[in-house]
Formats: structure tokens, C-alpha cells, sequence
């Protein structure tokens, strides 16, 4: 009998801990669930993960000046309604320390710009640029619905914009022994191609004409192509000998 109090205990601390990571979860999933995708300056990666796209409310920001001089946000709150890009990488902000500060601002009649993430900030030619599924919807991210199921970018580049890469490899291997992985490049279209001289993660070289390397590693690795025009790919997860990578 005297261990059951400190049990109840323990169970109730269990349960409570449960229910705020539901909760948690709850919240980044609710709306449409979508992958995001977040690179910042110098190729960077900020965020990569599913989040839900849904109504969000922002503060704008009066050091959001990347515009120029008097393009500071008023500080005023504005709402994006409905599931959007730009409501997607807010919600995103909630939870991801690397996404924040966001520096938004609503200095100009044809919507909002954005002008920080995480510390990267546009200027100098570079701006946040957008694709959804590989294309560049060329409109603003409060304009752009999600859907379930999307693939959402947003990326500090500078024009004319670059392409975005995306590279495919297995879910594991062995230690030791060779296996192929692939990349691909996708133009502002969303046209796709093979892309030649991409550097992956533990490869042995550049990738060929065919966008295929060959990758080799003692132990699991979170996988990525880059080039140095291109906008670095998604990462892919490869498990050695049972283990696989932590984020």
C-alpha cells in the first residue's frame, strides 16, 4: 500500500505530460498537413517537417526595413486567413526556434512582406522566394492556398531566381557498402531534370549526367545535395546497421 500513492503519482505526471504533447501536436497539425521546407542564408536549412496550414495571426515588425527606408511594419497584429504559405511558416515559427524572429511587415498596399527568418534577412538582391509543389505560384504567401499533402519551400535567394534540388536514396544501408542515390533540379516551372554535379553527403563524387552517386557510409547520416547555384535539397534519412539519424 504505501507504493500506490507515489505510483498515482507517477501515472498522473505520465498522463500529464501525455496530454501537453498531444496538445503540442495537435496544434502544429491542425488545418491541412503540409511539408515545409525553410533554407536560409548561405544554403542553411531552418525547417524541414510537416506542419498543419491554418488562420494564423501575426505581429508585424517595425524592424522588418529590408525594403528600404520607411517599409518598417506598423507593429500592428494582421490575420492570414484560411491555409496559406505564409500562415504555414508562422504556424511553423510557434514551434521551431530556428524560424524566429519572423520580420514581417504591412507597409505596402499590395500585401505583406517579408523581410526576416531566423535571422536571415532579404536585401542585398536576395528575397524570400516561394514554391509549392517545385513551382513559383508568383504571388504573395498569404495569397497561396495549401493543401493536404503539399510541398511548401521558402528560400532567401537572390534573382533571377535559382533552381531547387530534390534528392531520392534509400532508407537504409549497410556500413561499408555502396548504394546509388539521385538528384533532381526543378526549374521556376516545376520542369524537372536530372542534375549533373550536385555534391551529396558521403559520395564518393559529383553527381553525373543522369543526377546519380554513389554514397558510402560507416554510419547513419541525414542525407543532402547541394551546388553552388542551386538551392540545397530536402534531407533524406538513411539507417546503418539498425540505427538511424537523430534531426
Amino acid at each position: 500500500m504505501p507504493r500506490l500513492i507515489p505510483f498515482r503519482l507517477a501515472a498522473a505526471c505520465a498522463l500529464a505530460l501525455v496530454l501537453i504533447l498531444s496538445l503540442a501536436a495537435g496544434a502544429a497539425a491542425k488545418g491541412p498537413v503540409a511539408d515545409l521546407r525553410v533554407v536560409g542564408k548561405g544554403g542553411k536549412v531552418l525547417a524541414e517537417d510537416a506542419f498543419g496550414a491554418f488562420t494564423q495571426t501575426v505581429k508585424t515588425s517595425p524592424k522588418a526595413t529590408c525594403f528600404g527606408g520607411g517599409t518598417g511594419g506598423s507593429g500592428k497584429e494582421v490575420t492570414i486567413k484560411g491555409p496559406t504559405a505564409l500562415g504555414m511558416l508562422i504556424a511553423a515559427a510557434r514551434f521551431t526556434d530556428a524560424l524566429k524572429p519572423l520580420l514581417i511587415t504591412d507597409a505596402f498596399d499590395f500585401g505583406l512582406g517579408i523581410c526576416g527568418v531566423g535571422g536571415s534577412t532579404a536585401g542585398g538582391g536576395f528575397s524570400w522566394y516561394l514554391k509549392v509543389n517545385h513551382e513559383n505560384p508568383e504571388l504573395g504567401g498569404e495569397m497561396v492556398k495549401v493543401k493536404a499533402g503539399d510541398e511548401v519551400l521558402w528560400a532567401l535567394a537572390s534573382f533571377p531566381y535559382p533552381d531547387e534540388l530534390m534528392l531520392s536514396a534509400p532508407d537504409k544501408a549497410v556500413a561499408g557498402d555502396p548504394f546509388t542515390v539521385r538528384v533532381f533540379s526543378y526549374d521556376e516551372k516545376g520542369k524537372k531534370a536530372p542534375a549533373e554535379g550536385a555534391l551529396v553527403t558521403g559520395a564518393t563524387g559529383p553527381t553525373g549526367g543522369d543526377g546519380r552517386a554513389t554514397v558510402v557510409l560507416s554510419k547513419a547520416a541525414n542525407l543532402i545535395a547541394r551546388h553552388p547555384k542551386d538551392i540545397p535539397s530536402n534531407r533524406e534519412a538513411v539507417c546503418v546497421g539498425g540505427k538511424c539519424p537523430r534531426d
